[in-house]
């Protein structure tokens, strides 16, 4: 019995770090479009997305002007799963070269609840990167 629990312990540790050290190979995977970001500024976000093969975002969140709530200047994708916790989630913010009208983003954060579709890829995918930063 000691045995067995032994090596169920063992198992259940070794998946843990696996997976610890996936989210760590994402989060260095997309610092480096960070530190490169020279090339992706002032380009379409379709662009960096074409870069970025390895790992797609899961969702996407709007971050409105503090004090114009109908304007959107920065936009935060994840890399996880809504259902999981966004505290230790691998984020990706833009901040878009034009704000983008609050009601255009809605429209489409209420069609798909927030996940990053085709449709998101299609509308942010034209708009003009002005800065990137990436964090957990």
């Amino acid at each position: 019995m000691k045995n067995i629990f032994k090596h169920f312990s063992v198992g259940f540790l070794l998946l843990i770090s696996i997976k610890i050290n996936a989210q760590l190979d994402t989060l260095s995977y997309l610092k480096q479009f960070e530190t490169n970001k020279s090339q992706y500024v002032n380009k379409p976000l379709s662009y960096l997305l074409g870069q970025i093969t390895q790992i797609q975002p899961k969702t996407v969140w709007p971050i409105p002007v503090t004090n114009k709530k109908s304007i959107i200047r920065e936009s935060q994708f994840n890399f996880c799963e809504k259902k999981y916790s966004f505290h230790n989630a691998i984020k990706l913010y833009i901040t878009w070269q034009e704000e983008i009208p609050y009601s255009q983003v809605d429209y489409y954060q209420k069609k798909n609840a927030f996940y990053f579709t085709n449709e998101e890829r299609v509308f942010y995918g034209n708009k003009i990167v002005k800065d990137i930063m990436v964090y957990r």
